[in-house]
């Protein structure tokens, strides 16, 4: 966040018409207040990036105009000026928040330089406040585990897309990586070294939308006490992440389309207009010719974006992935956790290749993470993905309950595989399926005569 607008504070007309004459000659816009009081109504009605204030004024001092500042717009710098100047109340100034302290009479240079200065600490707030964002980021340049023909398609895509500014759309389910393949595309490319900045379309109501997008001015709207930098300025040079696209409402589509177009906007509230360099990638698990079709969503804003489409797989789609994924996400959490979990058994590795994973690689990563957490020992075995189980075999991807059973026939079906899966022990069948005992032995009784019981053992053989 630069410099742009100033509020100069000076009881002497001179000192303040010459430092005003300076700051416009250097393109910054200038306003100045006679006193204290004067100063603090304007800054509660306007929002100023900087402000010089002298220190000796009548009425109220530099330093009440400080402390009343920094109550009402603390992210404004001060800089105190005094004729006066000591060390002792260079540190109160500095402890009370004052970015720094200098002497009258000073040159424009000396105005430039300090100003300089100024812009190069905003500059460092705003790419720390980005480093905190991103801090919890992983997988950056490897985005995806894979053997999947497609996915090394997309791989090479990756690799050529980098190189230009096109904007990007990634089409996928939710869950597929789509943010990790925009990574992947920010980090390949030569704005690496820029902020990679994300913004969820779907979390925020139309008018936050907006003031996150572009930014507001201080005053723009009820509670926006301060001006506030939106995602397209704080991803100038980098590249900003549109997750959700499909979710804006028509008005928020057409001054995204203007930004596209013309690369400048407005801040809410504002009137001065801001240029960038960003490169746009977007995200959506909706199919977007659909929304053109139904009307919510603008076809002069689909191609804008469309420019490089790309389009991710499920995973139950490229399952030759799942062992490369499991394994890795096993090292990682076991790692982090200090976890005695070592390695996953083939039969439960085989069982999650079948399984259909609805939430593809998001849902695998958090359950491979809750099974090494709850694992108590070096090996997982399909007791920890239990969750699974029990809807897999509701919904298994072989058919093997066939649609068009009863109810009772599928209850029965899942039943006697859990019974099978657990060695005969009715006792943790019973806690897989998350019943008692007590209701899985009359349910048993119900069943076909075919299966035998042994009445002094939990076990139960299965006669096909």
């Amino acid at each position: 966040m630069s410099v742009e607008k100033v509020l100069v504070v000076d009881d002497d007309m001179l000192g303040r018409e010459y430092l005003c004459e300076t700051l416009s000659r250097g393109g910054y816009e200038a306003v100045s207040a006679n006193d204290g009081h004067q100063a603090v109504t304007k800054i509660s009605k306007e929002g100023y990036d900087l402000i010089f204030l002298d220190m000796k004024m009548p009425g109220m001092c530099g330093m009440e105009v400080l402390e009343k500042v920094k109550t009402i717009s603390p992210e404004t710098v001060v800089i105190l000026m005094t004729a006066y100047g000591t060390i002792e109340t260079a540190v109160e100034a500095m402890k009370k928040g004052a970015y720094d302290y200098i002497i009258k009479p000073f040159s424009p240079d000396q105005i430039e330089l300090l100003i300089s200065r100024v812009n190069e600490r905003q500059k460092l707030i705003m790419e720390n406040r980005y480093w905190r964002y991103n801090s919890n980021v992983d997988e950056k340049l490897n985005p995806v585990f894979s053997r999947n023909s497609k996915m090394f398609q997309i791989y090479e895509q990756i690799k050529r897309i980098a190189l230009s500014k096109a904007s990007v759309l990634i089409q996928g389910e939710s869950g597929t990586g789509k943010e990790l393949v925009a990574r992947a595309i920010h980090f390949h490319s030569q704005r690496s070294g820029k902020p990679f900045i994300r913004v969820n379309c779907a979390a925020l109501a139309e008018t936050l939308l907006e003031s996150e997008l572009f930014g507001h001015e201080r005053g723009a709207y009820t509670g926006a006490i301060s001006k506030h930098m939106g995602r397209f300025e704080l991803a100038n040079e980098g590249t900003l992440l549109l997750d959700e696209i499909s979710e804006i409402s028509p008005n928020i589509q057409a001054k995204l389309l203007r930004v596209l177009e013309e690369e400048e906007f407005e801040r809410v509230g504002g009137e001065k207009t801001v240029k960038i360099d960003v490169r746009i990638v977007a995200t959506t698990n909706r199919n977007l010719m659909e929304e053109i079709h139904n009307g919510t969503f603008r076809e002069d804003l689909f191609y804008r974006l469309n420019v490089v489409p790309i389009f991710l797989p499920p995973l139950r789609e490229r399952r030759e992935d799942i062992p490369l994924l499991v394994d890795y996400y096993l090292k990682k959490y076991s790692l982090e956790n200090n976890a005695l979990v070592k390695s996953i058994d083939k039969e439960t590795m085989n069982y999650l290749c079948q399984y259909n994973w609805p939430g593809n690689v998001r849902e695998l990563k958090n359950i491979v993470q809750r099974a090494v957490v709850m694992g108590s020992s070096e090996i997982l075995q399909i007791e920890q993905f239990t969750c699974l189980f029990t809807y897999q075999d509701m919904k298994r991807s072989d058919n093997t309950l066939a649609a068009g059973k009863a109810i009772e026939e599928v209850e029965r079906d899942l039943i006697y595989h859990t019974l099978e899966k657990t060695g005969g022990n009715k006792t943790r069948a019973a806690e897989l399926l998350k019943i008692t005992t007590r209701t899985l032995r009359n349910k048993l009784n119900k069943y076909d005569a075919e299966h035998k019981f042994s009445p002094d053992q939990e076990t139960i053989s299965c006669v096909k």
